[in-house]
């Protein structure tokens, strides 16, 4: 008798010797440690964590809005996979002094747990 499994398939699968974030509800693979700018961010469900790229990530459309720091043009992000929103990416800062986040993802600490050698 063979025992089938169905394995867990994402678009990209980040290298095992790195410390990275996988969502937490399908544990597919998010981003890379290496990535990470900054944790002191607030999300829509509490803490989060801000990106310079990410993986297994489908964006929605941009909109405007008013957040914490003033108006941004952002894009609610999902997990590929499971179809979770976690966050969104930064597509236009309004003021000067926010432009840096611009092209950034924002995942709330709330969709993801730490893998790989934690």
């Amino acid at each position: 008798m063979v025992k089938m499994t169905k394995s867990k398939t994402f678009q990209a699968y980040l290298p095992h010797c790195h410390r990275t974030y996988s969502c937490i509800h399908c544990r597919a693979h998010l981003a890379n440690h290496d990535e990470l700018i900054s944790k002191s961010f607030q999300g829509s469900q509490g803490r989060a964590y801000l990106f310079n790229s990410v993986v297994n990530v489908g964006c929605g459309p941009a909109e405007e809005r008013v957040l914490l720091t003033g108006l941004h043009a952002v894009a609610d992000i999902y997990c590929e996979n499971c179809k979770t929103t976690l966050g969104w990416k930064y597509e236009h800062a309004f003021e000067s002094s926010q432009k840096y986040k611009e092209g950034k993802f924002i995942i709330e600490l709330a969709h993801m747990i730490k893998d790989n050698g934690w």
